[in-house]
């Protein structure tokens, strides 16, 4: 369960959005269920962080036409997130500022990443900005969510997963649940968006 507690944030906080994109939201060609009810609590966040003057971070998949994690080439998933598509750019309604830092990830034919932080140089751009505690939202909860916020802990970073800002694919019912218990059991604090003050 998440924490009643409130959260302010401050120094040293990051705003982490994993892989908001419209091909993983509904009608995308990966949609995630109820993929877009994320939006108004992210973009809540968003403002929040905003008005502080504090980091946001955005990661996308980021792929070449013929990636390794397609079904044409034996992959897992059908084609998505093509670079310089339309169904790779963040959705018109996430209100993303002019200064967010993009992260884009598993840019190349032969390497797939479901971590924010494989392949890129998000640490090192965190580090930069002062970030030691991540609020993490996006897509999708027991994939890139899990992954990413799997190595922002193993790197050291106090995380924060907003519940209700991540949604989960679940190929296995239950998968979200799951990768949420395993987040916690990480050392992942769950709250809601609507403890984060604005």
């Amino acid at each position: 369960m998440p924490s009643d507690a409130p959260t302010t944030p401050r120094a040293g906080d990051a705003l982490l959005l994993v892989d908001v994109q419209n091909d993983f939201l509904p009608g995308g060609n990966l949609a995630v269920s109820h993929g877009d009810e994320i939006i108004p609590p992210l973009n809540r966040l968003i403002q929040s962080f905003s008005r502080r003057s504090l980091p946001i971070f955005a990661t996308r998949d980021w792929h070449p036409p013929q990636h390794c994690s397609f079904h044409e080439q034996a992959g897992p998933w059908p084609p998505h997130c093509v670079a310089g598509t339309q169904g790779a750019a963040f959705p018109a309604n996430l209100a993303l500022p002019h200064d967010t830092a993009i992260v884009s990830k598993a840019t190349t034919v032969d390497q797939d990443a479901y971590s924010g932080f494989g392949g890129t140089e998000l640490h090192y751009q965190l580090r930069g900005a002062g970030a030691r505690r991540l609020f993490v939202g996006g897509l999708a909860t027991d994939y890139c969510v899990l992954n990413t916020v799997r190595d922002a802990v193993a790197k050291g970073y106090e995380v924060l997963l907003l519940t209700d800002a991540v949604r989960a694919v679940d190929v296995q019912p239950g998968d979200g649940d799951r990768a949420v218990d395993e987040m916690q059991k990480l050392g992942a604090s769950l709250i809601a968006s609507a403890q984060v003050a604005d």
